[in-house]
């Protein structure tokens, strides 16, 4: 598909979506449901369920010898083990960085000299909207995990080239641990 020709703002207005009224569905511990009535570009009305969270933090230790720790976590929406870098969710105005350095600490008992920036990753754009902000931890120290309360898991070391295997052959499945995987990988030159 060809790049808009023309003037972007201009070509965005028939895109974007006027919101005409919005009620909140539902309220958890971890999210709420929104529907919104949005008036679309052409007069025409429709309706967005839209899941509103905080958004969240991820965190990928990589270690002197090109190997990243891991963790495997029983996720119940799929009914399985999935094989993830450390993350949480973000409290309301809590700073990013801050959380992706308390999550490595508690889940893995790690802390790193060096934090980078590696971006955000909006999970599911079309009904979500979390944001989960990606850092690189070089320049480790080891220590003991102190997980939350019903939170189990199994730190795992691997080679990044390894790790970076088993996304190509979705033995990695998660989308914040893919991205941070293969934008660290390009970072190091891998």
């Amino acid at each position: 598909m060809a790049k808009p020709k023309g003037n972007i703002a201009a070509l965005d207005e028939q895109l974007i979506e006027k919101t005409v009224d919005r009620r909140i569905e539902f309220e958890g511990r971890v999210f709420k449901v929104e529907v919104k009535n949005v008036e679309l570009f052409d007069g025409s009305v429709s309706n967005r369920e839209i899941v509103l969270h905080n958004g969240g933090a991820t965190i990928l230790a990589l270690d002197d010898d090109m190997n990243v720790y891991l963790v495997r976590q029983f996720r119940s929406p799929y009914e399985k083990v999935l094989l993830e870098a450390p993350a949480g969710k973000l409290e309301k105005g809590e700073d990013p960085k801050a959380c992706a350095i308390r999550e490595l600490k508690e889940e893995t008992g790690m802390e790193a000299k060096t934090v980078t920036d590696l971006g955000e990753l909006y999970a599911t754009p079309g009904y979500c909207s979390e944001i989960i902000h990606l850092y690189l931890a070089q320049d480790l120290s080891f220590g003991e995990g102190n997980p939350d309360d019903g939170e189990f898991l199994q730190l795992v070391k691997m080679p990044l080239t390894e790790a970076l295997e088993m996304v190509d052959n979705n033995e990695i499945s998660d989308a914040k641990t893919m991205v941070a995987l293969l934008k660290t990988a390009r970072r190091v030159g891998v």
